[in-house]
């Protein structure tokens, strides 16, 4: 595929190549993989408005962004590949082949590397981002894996499955499973501390949020969330940790000093992943079953808005 591009407009690589200064561009791009759409919608955090769509396959699910925000890496669960996008102009650059059912992906902090969650074959693909190609296909021991979260620190891969009761550790420089977490059933979103020495993980089927210590790789506490938590956001000042309920239809903050939840919102139906502006001022959270993304004013913890998006909108990636 001929990867040569047009010369962009001047507004669009703006948003591809990310601000240079605080009046280049006054917020960033969130990107929202429907699933049932086959689509990504672009919401401008600015206005909270969507201001384009993006065709990405059949059934995309997890969305990651490189650092620069230039090219977003989508699974497509009904194809079995990677689908490499560039942010700007929406052209598929790269489709890399996967094992069956893929679903979240995910980036190391230094753009290095993707991981992507696969399930049927119970493994973790470790992708060289630059060039695209496998470097690892790593299996773990829970089953139908479903996110592959990178530490900020690029050591390791946390991963958790729809069956299990554990989360997997995976030695990014190795490159393999090194050990093995106790968490509640069926965990589900994951999120660290800035500094990584915490992890939080969302057990759906526990309806509670386990924290881990990642020097001792144990749980060290837990919270009771609300029914089905789902997603997980980490606040940038790591003082405050986000979760998804996806029968309650709210979304908890939890103290990460006390590890106390201090407010709940309510958002759509079936909330599931989310992200946070990377000033940390508002939290984006996918609606699954209302095809709405609802916006927190995290400062006030209270929802602003919701906006519409596609069809079984699976989480966001903001850059």
């Amino acid at each position: 595929m001929n990867l040569l591009r047009r010369p962009l407009p001047s507004v669009l690589l703006a948003g591809a190549l990310g601000c240079v200064s605080a009046s280049a561009c006054a917020a960033p791009f969130a990107y929202v993989p429907n699933e049932k759409s086959g689509s990504i919608s672009v919401i401008d955090t600015q206005s909270d408005t969507v201001v384009r769509q993006i065709a990405a396959g059949t059934r995309p699910r997890g969305i990651a962004i490189d650092p620069a925000g230039r090219r977003l890496y989508v699974t497509d669960a009904a194809s079995n590949v990677l689908l490499v996008i560039d942010a700007a102009s929406g052209e598929v650059q790269r489709k890399i082949a996967l094992g069956k059912s893929p679903e979240g992906v995910y980036m190391s902090a230094d753009g290095k590397y993707v991981a992507v969650a696969v399930e049927e074959s119970n493994s973790v693909t470790l992708i060289d981002a630059a060039s695209g190609f496998q470097l690892a296909d790593i299996k773990v021991e829970g089953k139908n894996p479903e996110h592959a979260v990178f530490s900020p620190d690029g050591r390791y891969l946390l991963v958790s499955a729809e069956e299990a009761e554990q989360v997997d550790v995976i030695d990014v420089a190795q490159r393999r499973q090194v050990g093995k977490i106790a968490v509640g059933l069926r965990p589900r979103g994951i999120g660290f501390s800035p500094d990584s020495r915490r992890a939080y993980v969302a057990c759906e089927l526990a309806s509670t949020v386990y924290v881990i210590d990642l020097d001792s790789q144990k749980a060290i506490a837990s919270v009771r969330a609300g029914g089905n938590a789902n997603g997980i956001a980490v606040h940038p000042s790591g003082k405050q940790v986000y979760v998804s309920n996806g029968k309650d239809g709210t979304v908890m903050l939890i103290d990460a000093g006390t590890n106390a939840v201090s407010a709940t919102v309510a958002v759509g139906k079936r909330p599931w992943n989310m992200a946070l502006t990377p000033d940390g001022a508002k939290l984006y959270v996918a609606n699954g079953r209302s095809n709405s993304v609802s916006v927190i004013d995290t400062a006030g913890a209270r929802k602003t808005v919701d906006i519409t998006v596609g069809e079984l909108p699976w989480g966001v990636v903001i850059r």
